[in-house]
């Protein structure tokens, strides 16, 4: 059965595949064809559990792996830990990664349905051969006794070394401080190195998090082997079988992911950008034709359209690929798309570094009034990419340009909470100091007919009351190539 299953995975299956490949449910592993009680599969503990939000409040996709074939995989839970009495039968995919030592492992997935919002589950997953511990977790329902909506861990570039965020994120999953991770792209450092180990590694430390509360997944550069594929099979992410880009409602918020690595790793193709950038067209469409249902539209991806720090990423450029599009064509450039449908925050991460944005639409920065988080006509850009990795942090530019409004190089993550159609908070938390906030601000709707596409009213206040950056702007004489060139020239004249 065995090689049968590798001649499927290595041959039948295509290299590239955006698709789960489930083990047919009457298959027969290599220890059953054995016949004997006494034999059974050699490792059947389950580990790296983790929850995910399966696009309804009562709907979570529980997810978990094993390093050989259970043959079932069940998911046993209740509203009492000591009496699982409700069982859901899930199912197995075989995810061998392609290293050259490939490690044969087993990602078994089910579905838990009809769960009520506000009820507390207590649960367990595995097989007759290994059960993992009960955890818990409470079906999503908005927060009514502390101010409504629903609180988000936020955060970027999260590794199995140097983790400095993960304590403080645990301890508040626990206690039901958080109802919800998104993890804004890079995962592990990496998922595929040494064979995968790191991932498993990762899954663990993170298991303490998301085998409470869901951990919802944006892909990253760190996840380029083999077209992603670690992600792929690793994660499990609602109306989607690939995790690249897809979307969700929850409460008052429209949550749209998607994969800003097709424009850097395009060695598969570039159907890839097309594919997805026509897909985010409809999904827009759609989310502005609900907005009086659901009126906030939030993005994530990882690599930003602007930034100040001190290397030579993408969004230090004038034309940024993310912002602009590829270069020469600018096709498939995000910015413009963005505005036209209305998106009202984007969550970013990539660089190690928290930046918090002034509203800003193609380089012109609204920040000339004393609430230009008030109705704001543009989107609102948040990087939160520090949670703590084996790379440092990174350094800003001396003396930063116009749409930048608050900075932080020091380890943190970010805990956004959406109270309610018209009014946004985000935090940044500096876990290298102790806990403390190096930023606190919110972005008010004064009411729902803000939440729309933006459009020539919006330009119009935004370039009175804005700061424009044109291409040859020098914010700094430093920053400046003329002046720089002066310099030089005035040394030169000096030395002779």
């Amino acid at each position: 059965m065995r090689i049968f299953l590798y001649f499927l995975v290595y041959f039948l299956i295509p290299q590239i595949c955006w698709t789960h490949q489930y083990l047919p449910i009457d298959r027969i592993p290599d220890w059953k064809l054995k016949n004997d009680g006494n034999i059974g599969p050699s490792y059947g503990q389950p580990e790296q559990i983790r929850i995910s939000y399966g696009g309804d409040p009562s709907v979570s996709f529980v997810t978990w792996q094993t390093f050989d074939d259970t043959l079932q995989s069940i998911v046993e839970y209740g509203s009492d830990w000591k009496f699982l009495n409700q069982s859901v039968l899930g199912r197995c995919s075989v995810f061998l990664d392609r290293n050259k030592n490939s490690v044969w492992r087993y990602i078994h997935r089910a579905n838990l349905t009809a769960l009520v919002p506000g009820q507390t589950y207590y649960y367990h997953v595995g097989s007759e051969h290994g059960w993992s511990p009960i955890y818990f977790f409470t079906a999503l329902k908005e927060r009514r006794n502390d101010g409504g909506g629903y609180i988000y861990a936020v955060y970027g570039d999260l590794g199995v070394e140097n983790g400095r965020s993960l304590g403080t994120i645990q301890k508040m999953a626990q206690r039901g401080e958080l109802d919800m991770v998104l993890h804004v792209g890079d995962f592990a450092y990496n998922m595929d190195e040494s064979n995968g180990e790191t991932g498993d590694e990762f899954l663990r430390q993170i298991e303490p998090i998301s085998a409470y509360i869901p951990y919802m997944a944006t892909v990253g550069n760190h996840e380029y082997f083999n077209n992603f594929t670690h992600f792929v099979n690793r994660f499990t992410m609602p109306n989607s079988d690939h995790n690249l880009f897809y979307s969700y409602d929850l409460g008052h918020a429209h949550f749209v992911v998607f994969s800003t690595e097709f424009y850097f790793w395009t060695q598969w193709g570039f159907h890839q950008i097309k594919h997805q950038f026509d897909w985010l067209i409809e999904d827009l469409k759609k989310a502005n034709e609900n907005r009086k249902n659901v009126p906030w539209i939030i993005t994530m991806g990882h690599r930003p359209m602007y930034c100040s720090d001190f290397d030579g990423d993408d969004c230090t450029k004038y034309e940024s690929i993310i912002r602009t599009g590829l270069p020469l064509t600018h096709g498939y450039g995000l910015e413009k798309l963005f505005y036209e449908y209305g998106v009202d925050i984007e969550l970013w991460a990539h660089e190690h570094s928290y930046e918090r944005l002034w509203p800003v639409y193609n380089r012109t920065v609204y920040n000339g009034t004393h609430l230009p988080y008030t109705n704001p006509p543009a989107p609102v850009h948040i990087i939160t990419g520090s949670a703590g990795c084996r790379e440092n942090t990174d350094v800003f530019v001396e003396h930063p340009p116009p749409w930048s409004a608050v900075r932080s190089t020091d380890y943190g993550f970010g805990i956004m909470r959406i109270y309610n159609s018209t009014h946004l908070n985000f935090k940044e938390i500096n876990v290298a100091q102790g806990g403390t906030e190096d930023d606190d601000f919110w972005v008010v709707k004064t009411s729902e007919k803000h939440h729309r596409p933006f459009k020539h009213r919006d330009l119009k206040k935004l370039r009175t009351y804005g700061t424009h950056v044109p291409d040859k702007y020098c914010h700094h004489h430093s920053h400046c190539p003329m002046e720089k060139k002066k310099k030089r020239t005035r040394r030169q004249q000096h030395h002779f």
